[in-house]
């Protein structure tokens, strides 16, 4: 009876021990870079995706009735959705092509690596060789440049490289912007040569 009680004792010391080891085992580390990052997951894959921008010229009333214009089509291999996140956006990691519309009908090509639609922003970042080929023989090129699709504004603070086959010229530059009609530009600082006409009076 003596060695049961000593062997019941032993038992409650050695579990109660353990029970205090696991309960003062605790994680107190600091998760810091990465691994503090929680995973993101988008809540939709789409292949073959295509994305048609569009615009209707003038204010509806509720009965009014009027064709919408075509203003940009983009078009990726694979777009990602995560439009379940606090802040929505829309990613194309395997590059992305943008065709623009100007007033006239007239195409302009956006070509990037990498792409980013901001959807409550309405700003898209594209990202990794960006080229921009405009019907009048212009090219942009630039390692990330912004298009504001609210303003019809399109910017880089990035180096870039603007050609004109039109009259030969060649440009590099750091910082440019210019609207969706490509007829007005303003480059922030430049490097190279650049032909102006004038008009005859």
């Amino acid at each position: 009876m003596k060695q049961t009680f000593q062997n019941i004792l032993k038992c409650f010391a050695t579990v109660s021990t353990v029970a205090i080891l696991f309960i003062s085992c605790k994680d107190n580390y600091q998760r810091i870079g990465e691994e503090a990052v929680k995973p993101v997951f988008p809540q939709g894959i789409a292949q073959n995706f295509e994305l048609t921008y569009t615009e209707i010229p003038k204010e509806l009333a509720s009965e009014d009735v009027d064709s919408s214009k075509v203003i940009a089509i983009l078009t990726s291999p694979i777009s990602e959705d995560y439009d379940n996140q606090n802040f929505k956006y829309r990613t194309f990691p395997n590059g992305l092509k943008v065709d623009f519309f100007d007033s006239k009908n007239q195409k302009s090509v956006v070509t990037a690596d990498y792409g980013i639609v901001y959807t409550q922003t309405d700003l898209i970042d594209l990202r990794g060789n960006v080229v921009i080929e405009t019907h009048e023989g212009r090219k942009l090129e630039t390692s990330q440049l912004y298009v504001d699709r609210k303003n019809n504004w399109i910017f880089t603070e990035r180096e870039f490289l603007h050609t004109d086959l039109n009259d030969g010229t060649v440009m590099h530059g750091e910082g440019i912007d210019f609207n969706r009609d490509f007829n007005f530009l303003k480059a922030h600082k430049t490097y190279g040569l650049k032909t102006i006409k004038e008009e005859e009076q």
